[in-house]
C-alpha cells in the first residue's frame, strides 16, 4: 500500500512539473498579455504546490502570496491602466455604434 502512495505522488510530481513547464511556455509566447497573466498566476500556483510537496511551507506562502497574489494584481492593474482590459471593451462598443 505504501509503494503505490509513494508512485502515486510520484507521478503526481512529474505532472506538476511537466505542467510547470507548458506554462512556462506559453507565458512566453502568448500574444495577448491577459492571457499571459493568467497563465503567469497558475504557473506562480503550481510553483506554490511544489513548494509544498517539497516540504517547504514557507516557500509556498511566499510564492502564493507573492508570485499569485500581489505580482498578478499589480499585472493586472497594469494591463487596465494601459487600458488593454476593461476599458477596450468599452472602446469597441463605441466604435459599433
Amino acid at each position: 500500500m505504501v509503494a503505490s502512495t509513494g508512485n502515486s505522488l510520484f507521478a503526481v510530481e512529474w505532472l506538476l512539473l511537466i505542467f510547470l513547464i507548458v506554462c512556462a511556455v506559453f507565458v512566453s509566447c502568448a500574444r495577448d498579455l491577459l492571457n499571459a497573466v493568467v497563465i503567469f498566476m497558475s504557473y506562480s500556483l503550481i510553483m506554490a504546490v511544489i513548494w509544498v510537496l517539497l516540504q517547504a511551507p514557507d516557500l509556498a506562502i511566499t510564492e502564493a502570496a507573492v508570485g499569485a497574489g500581489v505580482t498578478s494584481l499589480l499585472f493586472f492593474l497594469a494591463l487596465r491602466r494601459v487600458d488593454r482590459i476593461g476599458h477596450s471593451q468599452e472602446k469597441k462598443e463605441e466604435h459599433h455604434d
